[in-house]
């Protein structure tokens, strides 16, 4: 059903984890699938410095947080705020049809954070 770099992303994810002083914090869940996804982030001068998530969930849901923040880190927030679904998917070589909502999550969660961060600076 996944390809190997999926494989590999859920077997050794990267960034696992919860900075404990984020700048911010997006969490997101899918209550018909039962995934949930919360990525903290590290900010310094709008860049994103360093990404962790915690995720509980499928094969997925751990592939695309692993690879989204792995994707966002060194980004400003402006250009992670752009970034899609389908870039993650694509990062990823692919994901079944019906496991496509697991990268949603993953964008939502990193514009929640990002959406903190900057409701904290005001």
């Amino acid at each position: 059903m996944y390809n190997e770099k999926v494989r590999e992303a859920f077997a050794h994810p990267k960034n696992v984890g919860f900075i404990e002083d984020a700048d911010g914090v997006g969490k997101v869940g899918n209550a018909t699938c039962g995934d949930i996804m919360e990525i903290s982030l590290k900010i310094k001068n709008d860049v994103i410095v360093d990404a962790k998530f915690r995720t509980f969930g499928c094969a997925a849901a751990i592939a695309t947080s692993s690879t989204a923040t792995e994707m966002v880190k060194g980004m400003t927030i402006d250009e992670a705020l752009k970034l899609t679904n389908s870039q993650v998917v694509k990062e990823l070589e692919g994901l079944p049809p019906q496991k496509i909502h697991c990268s949603v999550l993953a964008e939502e969660a990193i514009k929640e954070a990002i959406n903190d961060y900057r409701n904290k600076k005001k």
